[in-house]
């Protein structure tokens, strides 16, 4: 069996709740977690604990949650808990150099994104959004720049046509725990060196925000599939039709032009809507008040909302 390590760990969302669950199973002793102060959620914006914070409760952890790690007070804190290793996972907070120096062993992050691929917030959707045919977790030693250490591990998986930004999630939340303990085997033996990245070869996966995932049907087709993919869960792609919102969750290429967002044609199998290069044809909608349906649905209860000719957008 590895060396028992005290070993902090930093995480905010489910993401690295899957991380945390892995390593309070494992010989390890989880001495403190560290987690993004409580945040408004839901309708009544009530203050809610991240799922991190949430699983160190249930398993009686200290919990701190500074808002910086900036302060002298919050580095105190964490210098006097002498953990041997700090294993940090989609936190949200930067770590400066005095905190990355700080543990025995350094700091180690689990990356949604086979590295120097995609740096940054959200490289889950990028990937998807960006047609790569591929997407991983990498595990690195941290360094002071944004996603820029050594790398220690990768574990890779394919990503197919039909991945949507919450299957992709799943799937590299369940990659990313078992690769990490292995890191944590490799650094207490000593056995386990980094791979420097090569920067030239790093993209930037900007935050989401709702914005951009409204549907710009002048673009092409094959562009707003895999935009409708990336976004699903969050932030959901959208438009409008007569004026009314309208939430897009699945799509596929399909035959046909005409005029950008104009309706096509409509049928148990889908909306076919023209797009600046091809087709889409929307087979999940959601409506204003309504739930997520089968468009297929939609069509038997509704169907002179989708006429031919109108447009999408307008």
């Amino acid at each position: 069996m590895s060396e028992s390590l005290r070993i902090v760990f930093a995480g905010t969302p489910e993401f690295a709740a899957e991380h945390l669950k892995a390593l309070l199973d494992s010989p390890h002793q989880i001495i403190a977690v560290y987690s993004q102060p409580d945040r408004p959620a839901g309708r009544g914006q009530k203050l809610t604990p991240s799922p991190v914070k949430q699983l160190a409760l249930e398993h009686g952890i200290s919990v701190y949650q500074p808002q910086s790690l900036r302060d002298s007070a919050a580095q105190a804190e964490l210098a006097a808990l002498k953990p041997d290793l700090l294993v940090v996972v989609a936190y949200g907070l930067i770590l400066p150099q005095l905190v990355l120096d700080m543990p025995r062993l350094g700091c180690i992050n689990s990356h949604a994104s086979l590295l120097p691929r995609w740096r940054g917030a959200a490289p889950i959707q990028r990937a998807i959004e960006a047609g790569d045919s591929e997407s991983g977790v990498t595990v690195m030693q941290m360094e002071a720049g944004l996603d820029t250490g050594p790398m220690l591990l990768k574990v890779g998986t394919p990503i197919s046509a039909a991945d949507t930004g919450g299957s992709l999630h799943k799937r590299l939340a369940e990659l990313g725990p078992p690769a990490v303990l292995q890191a944590i085997t490799g650094l207490a033996a000593g056995t386990l060196t980094g791979e420097g990245q090569d920067n030239s070869l790093a993209t930037y996966a900007h935050k989401l925000n709702k914005d951009e995932a409204r549907l710009d049907w002048s673009r092409p087709a094959v562009e707003l599939e895999r935009l409708i993919r990336a976004f699903n869960p969050w932030p959901i792609c959208h438009s409008t039709l007569a004026g009314e919102p309208l939430k897009v969750l699945a799509a596929q290429r399909a035959d046909g032009q005409g005029q950008p967002g104009q309706i096509l044609a409509a049928s148990k199998d889908g909306l076919t809507v023209a797009c600046g290069q091809g087709a889409l044809r929307l087979t999940r909608l959601q409506l204003p008040g309504g739930k997520a349906l089968a468009f297929s649905d939609l069509y038997n209860s509704r169907r002179e909302q989708f006429a031919l000719g109108l447009v999408l957008g307008a």
